[in-house]
């Protein structure tokens, strides 16, 4: 059993391994590549970013399920309590976090694609990170004029 269904897996022998090393490199660098052995069980080559971003989903659901078991509160505020980065988040913001991230772990879990759930878990950490450093509260000076530079 696999932990995430891969569609874009594909299969090669190990003497493909040997024998055409960098086309099965290439391969793996875009997606998780299955080598068969006749001696043992098949082993999976991928990229160190496919495997962090399968751990990173896998921390995110387990992290959900100790949200869902809580309850005391909303979803937004089980949430902020396992992700406290989230309390730098208005309410507002909170909530629509707490479901953007349980609808982004749904899809990554459904399609096998871990890169959704880690992606919006990153952005909305970031965002979190960037409204704690103040970086929302400052105002923007927009320019309200047009200036026409002659062409060179």
């Amino acid at each position: 059993m696999t932990l995430l269904r891969d569609v874009r897996t594909t299969t090669r022998r190990s003497s493909d391994l040997s024998k055409h090393s960098a086309d099965v490199f290439a391969e793996a660098e875009d997606h998780p590549v299955q080598v068969t052995r006749r001696d043992g069980e098949p082993l999976v080559l991928m990229s160190q970013r496919e495997a962090d971003e399968r751990a990173q989903l896998l921390q995110l659901a387990a992290d959900l399920i100790t949200v869902a078991l809580d309850e005391q509160g909303a979803l937004a505020s089980r949430m902020a309590r396992k992700f406290e980065w989230m309390h730098a988040l208005s309410a507002a913001d909170q909530a629509a976090c707490a479901q953007e991230l349980v609808d982004a772990a749904r899809a990554s879990f459904s399609t096998g694609q871990a890169h959704l759930a880690v992606v919006e878990l990153t952005s909305w950490r970031e965002t979190a990170t960037a409204i704690a450093a103040g970086l929302a509260s400052s105002p923007v000076d927009w320019i309200e004029s047009t200036v026409t530079v002659e062409r060179p």
